[in-house]
Order: C-alpha cells, then structure tokens, then sequence
C-alpha cells in the first residue's frame, strides 16, 4: 500500500485524538476518584421543625418565621475519597451559629475543605438548626434521644449508598461548632443518649457549663477544646469562670495564647482553652484550625 502525505497526516491526527481522548479519561477518572462524596438527606431528627418555634420567633423587635427559618430538616455528609471500610465509622458534627445555615458555614468557614485536609478517616455530618436566624435553641436536638435517632439515620444513609459496610456502627464522636451551636451541642451531651468523645468549641462558650462540665468528668478519656475571644459577647467571662471551676475541682487543663500554640499541646491536653487575640468569626480558617484539632 503506498501512503501518501494526506493518509499519513490522517493517521498522525487519528492517533493524536486516540491519545487525547485516553488522557482525557484518565484525567476524568483521577478527578472523580479525589472528589469527595456528597450526600444530602432530611431527617426527622434534626432541629426543625419543633413545635416550640411552630408559630416563628422574635428577636431584637424582628420576627423570624417558622417557614423561613424553623422548617429545614436537611443533613449534609462529606465523605473522604479514601475512607476506610470498617465495622466503626468515625464520625464529626458541625454546627453552625447565628444567622447561618449548614451551606453558608460551610462555605464561609471553608469546612469541608478543613476536613478532607486534615486526612481524618471520618464523616463529616452538617445538620441543619435555627437557618439564618439568632437563635440558639437546639428544638428536637434537645430532647432524650433525638441526638441518638440522628445517628442512626446518618448509619443508614451511609450504608444505602455503599459507603460503609452494612454492619457498620457509629464509632468515635466529635461535636464541633461555632457561636450560638453552644446550646445544642450542651444539650446533646446532656440528653442525646450517645457516646460523644470529643468536644470543639469555636468561640461558643456562652452557657450551659454544667452539662460540658457533667460530660468532661464523666470519662478521663473525653476531651474538650475552647477556643475563645474578647470579641464574643461574653465568652472570654465564661471560659475564665470554667477554668476557675475546673481549679476548684482540681481538673488538670492547658491554658494557652493562640500566639504560641503548638501541636504538641494540643497532642497532650484532654482540656485545651486558646484564647485568641481575633475576632469572634476569624478564628475556625486562614489559619485552619478546624483542620489543626482534627489532625490532632
């Protein structure tokens, strides 16, 4: 067969596309693999809808309606690339503050990307609470059992969509949260009926210091991390008045300033209060310090 100039430039481009195309998939096919898997549900056991704010809520002369703000029952889960397959999963709570909703957090606060950084072989949990309201009420979240029945429905999802093994149960637990997610996680503590083995406060401290304090003395093995500022309306007040409270009871803890921080103290410190010199809605990213406390 004789090529001439024109077979042989077909042949040549033939071969570019084929290559091409090959790089492509391959491209596709990494990217797909390091993405990491969303998946959006609605629980009945989140906060809302609760019939405490059935009929809306004032606050500051301003009125936030059940429908706008007391009605979204939705859970968010990011699940790493590489997670494990074990009978446990490990998973991590977030809740958000004032005037937020589980996909303005998470932006803003950049969580998701903190978490899949931090390489923790977990799941990241985002449910949903008062959506952009000033409102810290936990609604059905503060009741016995409701924090339990979330779990469990978070289980399930993961298992409906091959995630984990079918005989996976819960295993280690982290409630972390900004602001007003105080209240809520105080109360899942106090009444959820699940083992929660670690406590991040960012900036929250606010109240219900008996229930984190009825927890921490519950197991040397639960650990709790404030990390606080002058600039949150009164949560450098109460986090002095807790550590005096812990003095009183002869509870070892670590104090330290931000500015010197180092991941060994937070390796070896089951109660770590950081203050920070920032202010109150600076301190989880840029730097990532939801990913430092995973990490450790």
């Amino acid at each position: 067969m004789i090529l001439t100039l024109f077979n042989i430039n077909q042949i040549i481009l033939k071969k570019s596309s084929t290559l091409v195309l090959l790089l492509f998939l391959q491209f596709t096919s990494v990217f797909s693999q390091e993405s990491p898997k969303e998946i959006r549900f609605s629980s009945s056991h989140t906060s809302f809808p609760d019939p405490v704010r059935a009929k809306g809520y004032t606050y500051d002369s301003v009125f936030y309606s059940a429908a706008d703000h007391y009605n979204d029952s939705s859970v968010l889960l990011v699940v790493p690339k590489n997670l494990r397959r074990k009978n446990k999963v490990d998973l991590v709570f977030w809740f958000h503050g004032w005037r937020n909703n589980i996909d303005t957090a998470n932006q803003f606060y950049e969580l998701e990307k903190q978490f899949l950084a931090s390489n923790k072989n977990a799941v990241l949990v985002l449910a949903e609470t008062a959506k952009n309201a000033p409102d810290s009420y936990g609604g059905k979240l503060e009741q016995k059992g409701t924090f339990n029945l979330l779990v469990k429905d978070v289980l399930h999802q993961l298992k409906a969509a091959d995630v984990v093994n079918k005989k996976t149960v819960a295993g280690s637990i982290t409630l972390a949260g900004h602001s007003g997610a105080y209240r809520v996680i105080a109360f899942i503590l106090a009444n959820g009926e699940t083992q929660v083995d670690q406590v991040f406060l960012f900036d929250a401290l606010y109240g219900q210091t008996d229930k984190f304090l009825s927890w921490i003395q519950q197991s040397d093995k639960h650990r709790f991390i404030n990390w606080y500022t002058n600039h949150g309306g009164g949560t450098d007040e109460v986090s002095i008045q807790f550590m005096k409270q812990l003095d009183d009871l002869r509870l070892p803890y670590r104090f330290v300033e931000e500015s010197t921080l180092d991941r060994s103290m937070i390796n070896k410190s089951r109660i770590l209060f950081v203050h920070s010199a920032r202010e109150h809605n600076v301190i989880i990213n840029r730097p990532d310090n939801f990913e430092l406390l995973l990490e450790h």
